[in-house]
């Protein structure tokens, strides 16, 4: 009897805690897409600014951070680009090497994203591309085309060697809350323009549904 009422105990108890056990939330889409080079920035530069945004709970997507294994790279890369806020392209050294820095760059870009570059140890006029023959002339066109309006954007220029880390780390992230605020503010205004029909859409509508002149007052 004494174990029967035991057992009968602990049923109750797992059937409490389970009633007052958080339910698991479903994840948000990132705020915050972080294009980078890993060799040059991972260490460094992209991940004390993951980091830094991360603490701020402003969900920023860093590729080391984000995936685990068994994730499809490109799937879930270019799902973050797309539901992203702010862009933030760490330029570096060795950026234009890589297939994937100009491939997201260019769906960045592509998608009307805001990207804050940053110049990491790089000048923007130093920023080319590389063609070694193994990229398609249309990604290439695509490449630099996004290359160039990065070059032409506001960004953050950072020494690695002689730069104020703690200076760096405030100014990027000053930028990207910034430009965060913007993006959420013109959405609101978008969605309340068309809430609001205007006189003439109205008119326009009737003529195209003659059924909502004919209704009775």
């Amino acid at each position: 009897m004494q174990r029967s009422s035991a057992a009968r105990i602990n049923d109750i108890s797992r059937q409490i805690l389970g009633e007052f056990r958080p339910k698991a939330q479903p994840s948000l889409p990132c705020n915050i897409f972080i294009n980078h080079r890993g060799v040059d920035t991972k260490k460094n530069v992209a991940g004390l600014l993951y980091d830094h945004l991360h603490c701020l709970r402003l969900r920023p997507f860093l590729d080391s951070k984000s995936m685990k294994p068994g994730d499809k790279l490109f799937d879930k890369i270019d799902t973050a680009i797309r539901e992203c806020k702010v862009g933030v392209a760490v330029f570096s050294p060795m950026y234009c090497d890589s297939y994937f820095c100009l491939h997201e760059l260019s769906l960045m870009m592509e998608s009307r994203k805001r990207v804050i570059p940053i110049f990491c140890d790089i000048k923007p006029s130093d920023l080319r591309i590389k063609n070694d023959g193994s990229c398609p002339a249309h990604k290439l066109d695509k490449f630099r085309r996004a290359l160039v309006e990065a070059r032409y954007t506001v960004g953050v220029t950072f020494d690695t060697s002689r730069g104020d880390w703690t200076e760096f780390l405030a100014s990027a992230t000053d930028a990207v809350i910034k430009n965060i605020i913007e993006v959420e503010e013109e959405s609101v205004i978008k969605k309340n323009n068309n809430l609001h029909c205007s006189p003439d859409q109205e008119s326009i509508s009737t003529i195209y549904n003659p059924k909502v002149a004919n209704q009775p007052a």
